[in-house]
């Protein structure tokens, strides 16, 4: 947050591109969040700070603004709540200046914009917000171009060190991601080994990325509200009557241990008495689901959506949806044979090092082979309106 002087001088310097004024908190909040977006994708570059201030005339007199802890409240969901993408970075608070109570809202600049409110682009121009033209979107697209990193290895706007789970990432994450003799000469500190590991930036102070949220963060939805796995099994083959529901959130190494447990507890294995010996036959085969879930968590899209991968059980099958569009030169002519391309390639190197994926590229063939072996029909593939929904039928 700007101390008080600066934002005094931004006060009394009058409604520009980088200042807005509002009597009292609109009841209209998409005006407010047309107002987020526009300062969040600074079309001017000033590569500093918006703010919003919540109880100052349009002249810039004070209007005696009566603030409830529930307005903060209100204010603070709208950077998450999805209907701005991606989430912008804004700071809220009350403050008295120069004895009249404000609500300020500071808007940092997207790393990677533009930020649209429900798919429009908003921008700044002078005092007024205004929906972004084609040149103002081109000269936004330039400067995303500029500063492209991937998702999973951005800065996460607002998260600090003190988001991570230092104490996991010391017994999980870095004896299985440095060798034990390096890690034996290795003086580096603590902050310099999550950035050798793209679990933070370089820097003063630094910063973690959404790869650091996911493999080490002590709550990840809290940045990432979509990072977790719904499981519903349903009594029948429709979604009428739910048998059991759960969701299933954490670090993602965490997740995948969880389902291997939901995976085996739900598999249904029954002695074929027709055989000359016993034979067990299972309805569905675990390694084949196993590696399908470990294909969605690595492979969903993080950025532009809170919906979670969605396991559904029924009687027959077995859907898991994960958000998302096939990514780069995966099509549905080549899924599943071993065409491979990364939308988190980070995320991707971590779980290999903490042993969830065992070989590039083949997981989803493994699952082919063990469907076939357990006499199960080969899983079938839908992409629905930005997800990728694989089904597994149920053994005959």
């Amino acid at each position: 947050m700007l101390s008080d002087e600066e934002l005094l001088v931004l006060l009394r310097g009058g409604e520009s591109d980088r200042v807005e004024f509002k009597e009292k908190l609109p009841r209209d909040r998409d005006k407010l969040r047309a107002t987020i977006c526009a300062f969040a994708n600074d079309l001017p570059n000033h590569q500093q700070a918006g703010v919003i201030f919540i109880g100052a005339k349009d002249d810039g007199t004070c209007a005696d603004l009566e603030i409830s802890d529930g307005d903060l409240t209100a204010l603070s969901s709208l950077a998450h709540e999805g209907k701005l993408l991606p989430f912008p970075s804004i700071e809220i608070a009350h403050k008295v200046l120069a004895g009249c109570p404000l609500v300020v809202v500071l808007v940092h600049p997207a790393l990677q914009p533009p930020v649209r409110f429900e798919t429009r682009i908003y921008v700044r121009i002078g005092a007024a917000t205004q929906l972004a033209s084609a040149e103002h979107e081109r000269r936004l697209l330039e400067r995303q171009r500029a500063n492209n990193l991937p998702f999973d290895i951005r800065p996460l706007p607002n998260a600090t060190l003190d988001d991570l789970d230092l104490d996991f990432f010391r017994r999980n994450l870095l004896p299985n991601a440095i060798a034990e003799e390096v890690l034996a000469e290795n003086d580096r500190s603590l902050s310099q080994q999550l950035a050798s590991l793209r679990l933070a930036t370089y820097g003063t102070p630094p910063q973690p990325t959404t790869l650091g949220i996911l493999a080490c963060g002590k709550e990840p939805q809290r940045f990432l509200p979509g990072a977790y796995v719904q499981f519903v099994r349903y009594e029948g083959i429709d979604v009428d009557l739910i048998k059991d529901s759960e969701r299933i959130s954490g670090v993602v190494s965490e997740v995948a241990k969880q389902l291997d447990i939901l995976i085996r507890l739900n598999i249904t294995t029954a002695v074929d008495l027709s055989a000359l010996h016993e034979v067990r036959v299972s309805d569905y085969p675990e390694e084949a689901l196993r590696q399908i879930v470990i294909n969605a968590l690595l492979h969903r899209d993080y950025e532009n959506t809170n919906a979670p991968v969605r396991i559904e059980w029924f009687a027959d099958r077995v859907e898991i949806t994960s958000p998302g569009k096939l990514y780069g030169r995966v099509t549905r002519e080549n899924f599943g044979t071993g065409a491979t391309d990364y939308r988190n390639k980070n995320l991707a190197e971590i779980m290999e090092r903490l042993g969830l994926v065992q070989q590039f590229g083949v997981g989803l063939r493994r699952a082919k082979i063990a469907l076939e072996r357990n006499g199960n029909p080969p899983f079938e593939l839908d992409e629905i309106e930005g997800f990728v929904r694989i089904i597994i039928r149920r053994r005959p």
